[in-house]
């Protein structure tokens, strides 16, 4: 399979993650919640990155080279990098830590923060076609 067909499954399972996060959130799962809008971005990252025909396999790859070819050089605005981090960052807490509740504020903000992520990623696999 080519990156650019990968890009396409990573965006779509991007948009899954997503609307899963949407039903948690409405079923007040706040930690599945943020784990489930982590891996939109996240998803969506990696698409962002096949599509510029970047290959990367670990979660802090991505994140890596997101901020290094993506970022740095002007094609994706630094807020989403931000995003990113962020999104892993209250997915570590969501996924492992018991004695920290993820309240509904800060899920619903992961999920807007997620949907504003996936969006720009789309936007940006859109102009290189």
């Amino acid at each position: 399979m080519s990156k650019k067909e990968r890009a396409v499954k990573e965006l779509a399972r991007a948009r899954k993650s997503l609307l899963a996060a949407k039903i948690l959130l409405q079923k007040e799962l706040f930690e599945d919640c943020v784990s489930r809008a982590y891996y939109a971005v996240l998803h969506a990252a990696k698409a962002s990155l096949f599509s510029s025909e970047i290959e990367v396999n670990t979660h802090d790859g991505v994140r890596s080279m997101f901020s290094l070819h993506l970022v740095k050089n002007g094609k994706i605005e630094k807020e989403f990098a931000k995003i990113l981090t962020a999104e892993h960052e209250d997915r570590e807490i969501g996924d492992y830590e018991i004695d920290i509740p993820i309240e509904e504020e800060r899920a619903r903000q992961r999920v807007k923060e997620a949907e504003k992520f996936v969006r720009r990623i789309e936007q940006y696999i859109q102009h290189l076609k």
